[in-house]
């Protein structure tokens, strides 16, 4: 498949000819990065060689990965959550990786944080599931789904990923909910991980770098949470909401204020869903996810002497 060897040789082709170039691939933004790379390029050239080499390493791995699923089928979703974590390992986990050694290779940041690979991954993979569960019906009507399939036929009487789409009664939209709910908790156990890399990071320009799109996504999931308008369109925070945690973003303080702050939100919803009588099967995995937030944010707090209210 020619799109395969184009992925396979990028690292050796686009990244090292300064005249590389693909015409008439893709469309919008994407078809004009293909056909404009050289200028990619001369940037790329101008880097200190260990950034390169970061770079040049992240893409083979990166496009090795891609590679792997350009030919499935995922108009079901992945198979199950191992799959779905392999997919996001590889589109942003491994953008994390590459980024904390690029911060170290600069000097921004301690050499010690380009062995954070772990915590790096959880970075990325928290980013990209956000991402999913937010654009299930887009990703579902492109025919390239992501949810995983050991959790969503759990709840398609249909057996068909569709199913959640429009939720027309009761016991349809119960479903519907219970599918994203588990989801939402899925990606929610990620961020003890991710706010443990972030308080390592000691430049200020990196924090927020990092940090913004962590806080976005939290934010994200109280959105997306136990709300079925994400089967009927994209669910998004509103800008005056965007700017704000922008604002607030400053520091990991400020950070834990925000986690704390939509942890809260969500346990909320899920107990009064729970005390209006709505079974979630996740709950317990929920309240679990929250707590844990809740008190990790609100211990470092007392250790910093700020507040998380």
């Amino acid at each position: 498949d020619e799109k395969v060897k184009v992925l396979l040789a990028f690292h050796k082709t686009a990244l090292v000819d300064p005249e590389w170039k693909m015409m008439g691939c893709g469309e919008g933004d994407e078809r004009r990065l293909l056909e404009e790379f050289p200028k990619c390029h001369s940037v790329f050239a101008a880097l200190r060689e260990d950034s390169r080499r970061v770079i040049s390493d992240i893409t083979l791995r990166m496009a090795t990965g891609m590679a792997e699923f350009v030919d499935k089928d995922l108009g079901q979703g992945t198979i199950d959550v191992k799959q779905y974590n392999r997919y996001c390992h590889f589109v942003a986990g491994l953008v994390g990786e590459g980024l904390s050694r690029l911060f170290s290779a600069s000097g921004l940041e301690k050499p010690a944080l380009a062995t954070e690979l772990y915590l790096s991954d959880q970075m990325g993979l928290f980013l990209q599931k956000t991402n999913i569960i937010r654009d299930y019906l887009e990703d579902y009507v492109d025919g390239r789904a992501f949810w995983p399939q050991t959790v969503w036929k759990k709840y398609s009487a249909s057996g068909d990923l569709g199913y959640f789409a429009n939720p027309a009664t009761v016991e349809h939209e119960t479903a519907a909910l219970n599918c994203i709910d588990e989801l939402v908790t899925d990606a929610l156990e990620l961020v003890p991980d991710c706010l443990s890399y972030l308080s390592k990071l000691r430049c200020a320009e990196v924090f927020r770098f990092c940090a913004i799109p962590q806080v976005m996504a939290i934010a994200t999931l109280d959105k997306c949470y136990h709300n079925k308008d994400v089967f009927s369109g994209v669910v998004k925070i509103r800008k005056g909401m965007s700017c704000a945690l922008i604002n607030g973003t400053t520091d990991i303080n400020g950070v834990h204020s925000i986690f704390h702050r939509f942890a809260s939100s969500i346990l909320r919803q899920a107990e009064l869903s729970r005390k209006n009588g709505f079974e979630d099967p996740s709950y317990e995995r929920t309240v679990k996810a929250c707590t844990t937030i809740l008190e990790l944010t609100e211990t470092e707090a007392k250790r910093s002497g700020s507040s998380v209210v």
